[in-house]
């Protein structure tokens, strides 16, 4: 029965959930708002977008998150410097998803073809790696578990999917999970030979607590809506029924205003609604 099919949710710009509003509220879909990454906005500007959202979160139930911010760096970052611009940035945005009333915090994961290969010539690696990322995030990972948020590392450029659930595990937190971008793993699977998407849900097991949706054909990240692209969608929601709980399944497309083309198109599958 529909009732019984998963519920999308979206990830928007303020101005778009301004556009879906009513679609949003009307199941009290889940909702992850992607104004707050940014780093070009001022103080002063973020005040003004809070209380814009504040606005437009009036009589929203549904769950809420934040992308939180990625642009120019890494979580495993070595720089003693930048580690501290890493930190104030997802400190920030980790503040403004508690106060609008969000308990999920999308960051993405440091894993490249690169990395991955050099972890396997010397193991010595991976363990550095961890360590780097555990001291760049402990500031935020305890202010995170003060105030109620879970970080989900999203997959961008991984191409072994256990990666980043390993890394999140280490961390040793309750407030650490993770994210799975359906067309981040389609990418890396066609490109750099990484499993399929229903691997990458069966290798993060009851750690993938968010999804991003959207399709692309292969050659980069297209942001696509599903169904527009190669991504095996019966092959992806066969593994994520098979969860013990069902994650956020959020769509984020470059067609913000046309969202809703990739859910209904995934609800004529019977897959979702």
């Amino acid at each position: 029965m529909a009732k019984d099919l998963p519920v999308l949710g979206a990830a928007l710009s303020l101005d778009m959930f301004a556009h879906h509003r009513d679609w949003i509220l009307a199941d009290q879909r889940d909702l992850e708002l992607q104004s707050f990454c940014w780093p070009n906005s001022s103080d002063a500007d973020l005040r003004k977008m809070v209380a814009r959202a504040k606005e437009l979160l009036d009589g929203y139930e549904g769950r809420l998150g934040l992308h939180g911010p990625f642009t120019s760096f890494n979580i495993d970052c070595a720089d003693p410097e930048i580690i501290e611009v890493i930190r104030t940035r997802m400190l920030r945005v980790l503040e403004i998803t508690a106060e609008l009333g969000g308990d999920q915090m999308v960051i993405h994961s440091p894993y490249s073809l690169w990395k991955e290969t050099d972890l396997q010539q010397n193991p010595a690696i991976g363990f550095i790696q961890v360590e780097r990322v555990r001291y760049v995030l402990t500031p935020v990972i305890d202010r995170a578990e003060e105030l109620g948020v879970t970080l989900v590392i999203e997959n961008v450029e991984d191409i072994t999917p256990g990666l980043r659930v390993d890394l999140a595990a280490k961390m040793k937190s309750k407030a650490v999970k993770v994210s799975l971008d359906t067309g981040h793993a389609q990418f890396m699977h066609r490109r750099c030979g990484a499993p399929p998407v229903d691997v990458f849900v069966h290798a993060a097991g009851t750690a993938l607590q968010h999804v991003h949706l959207q399709d692309i054909d292969g050659y980069g990240d297209r942001h696509w809506h599903p169904g527009e692209g190669t991504i095996a969608w019966h092959s992806v929601f066969t593994a994520l029924n098979k969860l013990p709980e069902m994650p956020r399944l959020i769509l984020e497309v470059n067609d913000e205003v046309g969202l809703r083309k990739g859910a209904d198109y995934l609800a004529s599958l019977g897959l979702a609604r």
